[in-house]
């Protein structure tokens, strides 16, 4: 499954980079356990992705993660790999959702 599609990629390119006004328009999430990625920005040069992060250990942050990382993770034992929730339509901004994760220990809202 492709991680970004041209039409994720204009959305998120439309994003003024300020998380306090940006909606995730891209989730990501393993399908194993409860990782997930909400993310706001996209920077095709440096493969990097922004936004909340959350690796299911109770402490979700917004930061930076690589694409092609994301891309080559597998997930054993079944071989697994990261997905793109298909039917994702954010409802709020990024803000909003890292501070309901704050409070919660995880990204909840995005379920």
């Amino acid at each position: 499954m492709k991680l970004i599609t041209k039409e994720i990629e204009t959305k998120l390119s439309k994003n003024t980079g300020n998380f306090l006004v940006d909606k995730p328009y891209l989730k990501l999430f393993s399908p194993v356990g409860s990782a997930t990625w909400l993310i706001t920005q996209y920077n095709k040069e440096t493969d990097e992705l922004f936004g909340l992060c959350d690796l299911g250990h109770g402490s979700p942050e917004i930061g930076f993660v690589s694409l092609k990382e994301l891309q080559s993770m597998k997930i054993e034992p079944f071989g697994l790999s990261i997905e793109r929730d298909k039917y994702w339509e954010p409802d709020r901004t990024l803000s909003e959702y890292n501070m309901e994760a704050k409070e919660a220990g995880s990204i909840l809202g995005a379920i």
